[in-house]
């Protein structure tokens, strides 16, 4: 009888000696990192540190200068039919007459032709995207009538009208209230049952609580696989020593390493 051998998990994103910025000067430096199926991911970093352009080379907007990036075994390009993505920033007019079901109805415009006529299955799945993030009852509201925190709901379903396999998201709690902002993440610890999920953000004390793990960034990732957020970390993306104090959050523990982040397999 042949001996069963455990099957690796693959990765759903993989990044190998990734080199990437703009105009020739490098926002990335030798980044690697292995997102695993299931994978909550949070990066830290200050402003210009590259978490934003590292989220669009996953996503195939910016191609790299060095290195290899891929999305489901394939090119960024070929598997960005498999992300959803929610963008820090939304431009949006107040006061243009579009309801939440359109702009719901436009993240399925990433994988198929503009002019395609919405099918009754498409219509289910906007559905279907506003019940998962509890704004089914907003469907016909005018976008600009609603709080910050109910469209950043919104964009959310946007992004899961593709059936994403990941879920990318830069920043998704900016301007919004501690009370939504909670709001928001107990619907990202609900999604992740189903999506793998990397998410960027500047608030240390609010990702800790409620991702799997905790990754730095600034041109270089510094990542364990684990919830840590170390001294040594922190000291080397922002360039100076920082004391970190975790008001109520029990779980998040300072210890030092031997070595600093590299694969996470």
């Amino acid at each position: 009888m042949k001996e069963m051998k455990n099957n690796p998990v693959s990765p759903v994103i993989q990044i190998k000696k990734l080199w990437a910025g703009y105009n020739s000067e490098f926002a990335l430096e030798d980044i690697n990192l292995n997102v695993l199926p299931g994978d909550f991911i949070g990066l830290i970093g200050p402003n210009g540190g590259g978490k934003t352009t590292l989220l669009k080379v996953v996503m195939g907007l910016i191609e790299p200068t060095r290195g290899k990036v891929k999305v489901m075994g394939k090119t960024p390009q070929q598997g960005r039919c498999h992300i959803g993505y929610v963008p820090q920033q939304v431009a949006l007019d107040r006061d243009f007459p579009i309801a939440v079901w359109d702009v719901v109805k436009m993240g399925l415009l990433g994988c198929r032709g503009i002019l395609q006529k919405t099918s009754k299955e498409d219509e289910k799945v906007i559905l279907e995207s506003l019940q998962r993030v509890g704004i089914e009852d907003l469907c016909t509201r005018p976008i600009g009538d609603l709080s910050v925190g109910q469209r950043q709901r919104v964009y959310i379903a946007r992004a899961l009208t593709t059936r994403p396999l990941i879920l990318l998201l830069d920043e998704p709690t900016a301007s919004i209230d501690p009370q939504a902002s909670q709001s928001i993440y107990e619907l990202l610890h609900t999604l992740n049952n189903k999506i793998t999920i990397v998410m960027v953000s500047h608030n240390m004390d609010a990702i800790s609580m409620h991702v799997k793990s905790i990754g730095c960034i600034n041109r270089k990732l510094y990542y364990h696989g684990t919830k840590e957020i170390t001294n040594e970390m922190v000291n080397a993306i922002y360039n100076c020593p920082i004391d970190l104090i975790a008001h109520g959050v029990p779980h998040r523990v300072l210890s030092s390493h031997t070595h600093e982040g590299e694969d996470h397999a």
